[in-house]
């Protein structure tokens, strides 16, 4: 098969014509590079180049650069491709400051980047909003600065993002207890442009490779994480892969048309959830968790009324499923049922046999829910 033939997200991500760009974490790391580097060194390294989490080797240049006594900062203006992405063009900045020998890495959160207030999400109470994925970078980027110049890797990295605070207004962040700027995100390092109908269209060209290459079983994703989740669990092949992203509809609606023996959705609980609620467009833009919903499943899962309240007024879809985990109720596999069935109502029985995994931020699954096809 030719390269133009072939599937999978890369193809996609091709096919779109789309220019992708870089995340905050990526730019962060970037930035915590060239930082610790000129600590050690005295000189910036301008462009700076790091390592993504799939290998891939971007260089930045540098906007912003100070040199002190102790410590160093440098910034990166963040370039989010062609994706209609709130932080295009934000300066994201990481100050780097020794500590003594044994501190590790700490992580502070400087003007613009917020502080964790709430439970439910990856990051406990009153830690800085940098994702586990960036702070692993960072971690991953000083061992290497240090073992390169001699350091000891014993910092505090201070993350900002200029004007962070007033881009988060338009973010989900206050509502979700993120108070005083932006989060640091990012899995892949890359930032996945989204446009609609340019999606769409791949989803449907990556049905059609993976039917012309005889696959009877595909599964859609809504990620990366989510892609590397099925592959353990199916052992697929890259042309089965299909990257959905929010469009799960687009993806049911094409393959009622042009049926494949099998279709897995894999994806993140909260996301999954609001395809069991009747979504399917799974963006935040355009869909939110509903927890009333969660409660009701919690409530037929055995939950009994006071932890369905509590449920009711989680903070996010990850505090509901946390909750009701350690009440022994079964809201992943519940939500991983109400998603397939709303699924096999959208393909009208079209001959495919659906299944549905939820996961977490890890890629751990929390919810699955057996196979079954359309009466």
């Amino acid at each position: 098969m030719s390269s133009e033939a072939k599937g999978g997200r890369g193809a996609q991500l091709k096919h779109t014509g789309l220019r992708p760009g870089w995340t905050t974490g990526s730019c962060a790391t970037a930035a915590t590079t060239a930082a610790y580097t000129a600590l050690l060194t005295g000189a910036f390294p301008d462009p700076v180049t790091i390592t993504l989490p799939k290998g891939q080797t971007p260089s930045f240049a540098l906007a912003a650069e100070e040199l002190a006594e102790g410590r160093a900062m440098a910034g990166v203006v963040k370039d989010a491709g062609d994706d209609p992405d709130v932080t295009h063009g934000a300066l994201v900045r990481a100050t780097v400051r020794r500590l003594p020998a044994g501190s590790g890495v700490v992580f502070r959160a400087g003007p613009g980047v917020g502080t964790v207030t709430r439970p439910g999400l990856p990051l406990a109470v009153g830690e800085p909003a940098v994702n586990p994925v960036p702070r692993q970078m960072m971690r991953d980027h000083v061992a290497r600065v240090a073992a390169a110049h001699g350091g000891s890797g014993d910092v505090e990295i201070t993350v900002s993002v200029d004007h962070g605070e007033e881009i988060a207004r338009s973010t989900w962040n206050p509502r979700l207890g993120i108070l005083g700027g932006l989060s640091i995100l990012g899995t892949t390092g890359i930032v996945v442009p989204y446009s609609c109908s340019a999606w769409i269209d791949s989803i449907r060209r990556g049905v059609d490779v993976a039917r012309a290459a005889g696959r009877t079983h595909v599964a859609g994703c809504t990620g990366s994480t989510s892609e590397r989740t099925v592959t353990a669990e199916y052992d697929l092949p890259e042309d089965a892969l299909l990257d959905m992203g929010d469009f799960a509809g687009a993806v049911l609606k094409y393959v009622r048309r042009h049926p494949v023996d099998r279709l897995t959705i894999c994806g993140g609980f909260a996301k999954l959830s609001k395809l069991a609620a009747g979504h399917l467009d799974l963006h935040s833009a355009r869909s939110q968790v509903d927890k009333g919903f969660l409660a009701a499943l919690a409530r037929r899962g055995g939950a009994d009324a006071s932890l369905a309240e509590r449920v009711a007024e989680a903070n996010t879809g990850l505090a509901a499923l946390q909750l009701c985990a350690a009440a022994g109720v079964p809201l992943g596999d519940l939500v991983a049922v109400e998603a397939r069935d709303q699924a096999l109502a959208v393909l009208r029985g079209a001959p495919v046999v659906v299944d549905v995994i939820c996961i977490d931020r890890a890629g751990t699954v929390v919810g699955r829910s057996g196979l079954a096809e359309a009466p």
